[in-house]
């Protein structure tokens, strides 16, 4: 089953001809990103896009698998930090970010005679909260992955065949995600985050967030993890790196790690009226 997915895949980029894809680097976009390379070679661009929300060990994966696999890549910068719409921090605040990033593609696309522009939503985002993909339909933005019919299992499974690096790398997202919806979005609070998840990546930990809440700095941790974190010297060292950042205190998540912890509070009502 997931070969001939994985065939039908390659048939849509055959199809496609030439693309800009939005590559972040994450476990979608550099399984879309390789395939599409080898099926179109230099017909194929890769695009980041740099911005205070974009993670440091994020972007370090991404120039990873254009070295390991020579993709054709560039990088850009993007200006959501510029949309008031974006900084006041909506439920919906991924849809600014996303139009003013595929608006840039498009531009990138049309400017140098790619056929489309790619993103890499899996066939799950569909039944999940994605206010981005609002701006990919708006931008006629294509998403390969879900018309191949392809869920991010099977695309972990496929990305380990390739022998990429990111078959197993966590769910990723941007920094400015760890903010609570209706704070603002501050380029100082993005570089606190990044600090803080750098740093406990340091310590070792694979799966970690840097919530932040004000003066605090909410970590959540795999369960898994839990027996290195909950160390008296694991706790001076956290207290006393976070401190430095700029927090002022500093909580361990008893609920753990999980992805979309900020889309807790939303309800129902919210989620249809955007």
């Amino acid at each position: 089953m997931v070969e001939r997915k994985e065939a039908r895949l390659r048939e849509i980029l055959a199809e496609i001809g030439s693309c800009v894809i939005a590559f972040s680097g994450g476990v979608d976009s550099a399984y879309l990103a390789v395939v599409a390379h080898q099926v179109l070679g230099e017909r194929c661009l890769a695009v980041t896009a740099e911005s205070p929300s974009y993670p440091t060990y994020q972007r370090n994966i991404a120039l990873e698998v254009v070295r390991h696999f020579g993709l054709r890549h560039e990088i850009i910068s993007s200006q959501e930090m510029e949309d008031e719409n974006y900084v006041a921090n909506p439920t919906n605040r991924c849809y600014f970010c996303k139009h003013e990033l595929y608006r840039k593609l498009q531009g990138i696309a049309q400017s140098r005679g790619f056929h489309y522009v790619l993103d890499g939503n899996n066939l799950d985002d569909t039944g999940d909260y994605r206010p981005g993909r609002k701006a990919g339909r708006e931008c006629e933005v294509r998403s390969p992955l879900i018309e191949a019919g392809l869920q991010k299992e099977e695309i972990r499974e496929l990305s380990r065949r390739l022998n990429l690096s990111t078959w197993d790398q966590p769910a990723s997202a941007c920094l400015s995600s760890r903010i609570p919806y209706g704070s603002a979005v501050t380029v100082e609070k993005l570089r606190m985050i990044d600090q803080g998840e750098e740093f406990l990546r340091a310590m070792g930990f694979r799966q970690c967030r840097v919530r932040h809440h004000g003066d605090v700095a909410r970590i959540e941790i795999a369960p898994g993890e839990f027996p290195r974190a909950l160390t008296s010297d694991a706790f001076e060292q956290m207290s006393r790196a976070f401190k430095k950042i700029g927090f002022r205190f500093v909580a361990i998540d008893l609920d753990g790690y999980r992805t979309g912890a900020l889309n807790e509070v939303l309800t129902e009502i919210q989620i249809l009226s955007r």
